[in-house]
């Protein structure tokens, strides 16, 4: 005899929930964002199976060690900051307008004098090789097909001038300073030689993070670490394709706790290169970026791994977007998973958004291929939530157009 309907529903909600308990993103609350629309019926075995990004998730749950999925799942402390990214979006509505002919949107984004067909942008990641062998080479591979700006960590597993090759166009080279300006200079000096225009430096990395999440995945992942890659800052850094060649025995952080503007002023001094701040979260802090001659902002809190203030991006956007009055671009990163989050962050005025995690789901279940298919589900619903809105480019979309909920 068939079970009623309501006990087969209750049997599926239990299945679903023991799949999250499962999981190291339950203390992050992410998967249970992921799965908005329902859980699926089963993890996807070809890119062309996703119905949206949070398809690549589990996927890449079952296809990469346990200990690299939650390097790549953490957040820091209790993740309030991780939640807070996705609940932020929930705080503002779109206000679409009609009667406005749609029929060939164009999401092209300028940005510095480059045109990209997508507003959408490779946000920075590190060891993508811990997630597929190819790492940021497919992510290179990706990004050229769907015509994206890509930026590139200074802890990548490969190095500017192979990704440069692989995107075949000049990349954007995020920068951590560490705690030696030598380093730093070192880095900045090699990437303008290899043809960067721009370089992202990464200020939010002041403290030794607490990923538990992370923590808690190590222990239970049986394999020894040491034997791979070894342990210890040294170790990691001296694996990193651009500290190649540099004395790196008296590191003690990527980041840098001496950082200040007089740090920015001495890099712009220093290189041709265009200089961005990244891991600004108040307009007092993007005040001094624009005073001090840097050429543009991104707005992000690392994606709720380097602090857990608990304040979404989205949420502070609006305010950072005021005080710069357009003086510099704006771009913005952390949590978006959708094209209406896009369109929302592109609304208040946001020049691109920065993709980080979707795009490592895609990698580490299916390599370039599910990379791409990430952005391009994420282009596709971006296009789609601009023709409903009724912005047929990007210039079409105004603060009108999202409110405060």
């Amino acid at each position: 005899m068939k079970s009623p309907p309501f006990a087969r529903r209750r049997a599926s909600r239990r299945r679903f929930l023991k799949y999250l308990a499962a999981s190291p993103l339950a203390a992050t609350g992410e998967a249970a964002w992921a799965q908005a629309a329902g859980a699926p019926d089963k993890t996807i075995a070809a890119p062309g199976e996703a119905l949206n990004v949070f398809d690549f998730e589990p996927a890449m749950q079952k296809a990469v060690p346990p200990a690299h999925f939650a390097y790549m799942a953490t957040g820091s402390d209790g993740e309030a900051t991780l939640r807070a990214n996705r609940e932020g979006f929930q705080k503002f509505q779109l206000r679409p307008r009609r009667l406005i002919d749609v029929t060939s949107p164009d999401l092209g984004m300028e940005l510095f004098g480059r045109r990209y067909a997508s507003p959408i942008a490779i946000a920075p990641t590190g060891s993508n090789r811990a997630f597929h062998e190819d790492g940021e080479l497919a992510v290179a591979r990706a990004a050229r097909a769907g015509d994206h700006l890509q930026m590139l960590s200074t802890v990548a597993t490969a190095s500017i001038e192979e990704a440069i090759a692989a995107r075949g166009q000049p990349l954007w080279f995020q920068l951590y300073p560490t705690n030696k300006w030598e380093l730093g200079e070192a880095m900045a000096r090699r990437a303008e030689k290899a043809g960067v225009e721009t370089i992202v430096v990464t200020v939010d990395v002041l403290a030794r993070q607490n990923w538990e999440t992370l923590a808690r995945a190590w222990r239970a992942d049986p394999r020894s670490c040491a034997s791979c890659h070894g342990l210890g800052l040294k170790s990691f850094v001296e694996r990193k394709p651009n500290f190649s060649g540099l004395d790196v025995s008296s590191i003690t952080s990527t980041g840098a706790t001496n950082l200040t503007w007089d740090f920015l002023k001495r890099l712009r001094d220093m290189v041709k290169t265009r200089i961005v701040v990244k891991g600004l979260l108040t307009p007092e802090d993007a005040l001094l970026a624009v005073d001090n001659g840097l050429d543009g902002i991104v707005v992000s809190n690392h994606g709720g791994r380097a602090e857990d203030n608990g304040v979404s991006t989205i949420e502070v956007l609006p305010e950072i977007l005021e005080v710069v009055d357009g003086r510099v671009p704006v771009l913005v990163d952390s949590g978006f998973r959708r094209g209406t989050d896009i369109v929302k962050a592109l609304a208040m005025g946001a020049r691109g958004v920065c993709i980080g995690r979707p795009y490592l789901w895609g990698l580490g279940a299916f390599g370039q291929a599910g990379a791409e298919r990430v952005l391009g589900l994420l282009m596709q619903e971006t296009r789609a939530a601009m023709m409903q809105m009724g912005a047929p480019s990007l210039k079409q979309l105004t603060p009108t157009m999202v409110k405060r909920a």
